[in-house]
């Protein structure tokens, strides 16, 4: 089955601990601090694998969480870093940011690589606060939190040249006589229902993929039918062969349903717009009126387009058609459908400032302070330490947390809850 689109969630993993001892030799009854950092959680790494072809891998599963890195140890021991998560796609795979719809990655070549979702940091031991006038600190810093997003992930197809026209024009026949592609063929009056590919070779040392984009309808351009699934893979393309049925023995007219076509990909992105295109009149072995074929041809030359008389079952005209296209393809530069960042191979900070992020507010009689930080504070103070109270004071005050309380209208004695703490404010 051919999957182009997947939404998942990926969670780096959280760094591991600092761990809180001393050292207890036999002869250094009252050794300092020795408790080591901990390691780094594991990232979410997409990497490209030319062996696959669709996003089915990602049906089923939805969440991706890389392990998290070991607590530090006694001794000064660090704890391990955890390994990587490493989600393999295809080439052609944009992954993007399903709140923002920014592009975190565009990965098109064999091995390419992108962090879309960075591990913790592991926190310190208790040995790095040692100071000269707290000689036995009863504390650590607790591993941060790895980066977690929801992603959609987009298949766009690595082809050089589109075939696009309606349904039943013949462009599946096409394909299969130019290249050694295998797509299903048949009198559908519908679509062929996923996107082919296939290798063109007609001048020795020069080649070119070919897409058979599947038939569009009107209305393509706002998703009716699999409009816009389909239209994403001619993103890709540097040239389009925009096939017609020169016959017209369904009744079609060939000059509307060239509009109709180009409308629906204007509306879907304008930039398609820029395309180049060229004209296959297909069917043109069962053309009677030859003087049909010479009127579209002066209407589409009018306009500018080059139009080539083919019969892809008889396979005629065909090596002309692909001979032109693969000149113009050494002429044509790429036109660039979507800005992808330009450091879009790593997943930058930006969730940063969400885990550092803090919600102060009233409920009821009680105030509560919420936030990533402060719970990963909780976490590494001892309260049974006087030392490790003052800290998580000191920085609560430094964060403007007790600023926001006095502003909600805290009074001495009310209490505020950190989570699973709580405790009487007195200002």
């Amino acid at each position: 089955m051919f999957i182009d689109k997947a939404k998942i969630f990926v969670k780096g993993g959280k760094g591991g601990n600092g761990n809180v001892s001393f050292r207890r030799e036999k002869y250094v009854p009252a050794g300092g601090p020795d408790g080591g950092d901990g390691g780094k959680g594991g990232s979410v790494i997409f990497e490209v694998d030319e062996g696959l072809k669709t996003l089915m891998d990602f049906r089923y599963k939805k969440k991706y969480i890389a392990s998290s890195g070991e607590n530090g140890r006694r001794k000064k021991m660090f704890g391990k870093d955890a390994e990587d998560l490493i989600l393999r796609v295809p080439p052609g795979t944009i992954v993007k940011d399903e709140e923002t719809g920014a592009i975190l990655a565009d990965l098109t070549t064999h091995k390419q690589r992108a962090v879309i979702a960075k591990g913790g940091k592991g926190g310190k031991g208790n040995v790095h606060y040692k100071t000269s006038t707290r000689q036995a600190p009863n504390f650590a810093e607790a591993g941060d939190y790895g980066e977690e997003r929801w992603v959609i992930l987009e298949l766009k197809l690595l082809a050089d040249v589109g075939l696009v026209g309606f349904p039943n024009v013949g462009k599946s026949t096409l394909l299969s006589v130019v290249t050694k592609a295998t797509p299903k063929i048949a009198n559908y009056h519908f679509t062929t229902i996923k996107p082919n590919l296939g290798v063109v070779d007609v001048i020795d040392g020069k080649s070119f993929v070919l897409a058979d984009i599947p038939g569009l309808i009107e209305g393509a351009h706002e998703g009716v039918g699999l409009g816009h699934e389909f239209l994403r893979h001619i993103e890709r393309t540097k040239l389009l062969i925009h096939v017609v049925d020169i016959s017209g023995i369904e009744g079609r007219d060939p000059l509307k349903d060239f509009e109709k076509i180009n409308n629906e990909l204007a509306r879907f992105n304008p930039k398609l717009a820029l395309r180049q295109q060229v004209i296959a009149a297909n069917k043109i072995d069962l053309l009677y009126d030859k003087g049909k074929f010479e009127k579209f041809k002066l209407n589409m030359e009018e306009k500018g387009y080059k139009v080539f008389p083919i019969s892809a079952v008889a396979k005629t005209g065909l090596r002309e058609l692909m001979l032109y296209v693969t000149e113009q393809l050494d002429k044509i530069e790429d036109i660039p459908i979507e800005a992808v960042e330009a450091d879009h191979r790593t997943f930058k900070l930006e969730g940063k400032e969400k885990r550092d992020e803090l919600i102060v507010k009233k409920e009821g009689n009680n105030y509560i302070v919420e936030g990533k930080s402060i719970e990963k504070l909780v976490y590494s103070t001892d309260f049974s330490d006087i030392d490790s109270i003052r800290r998580f004071q000191s920085i609560l005050k430094k964060r403007g947390v007790f600023d926001e309380l006095i502003k909600l209208g805290i009074n001495d004695g009310d209490i505020v809850k950190v989570y699973d703490i709580e405790f009487e404010y007195y200002g």
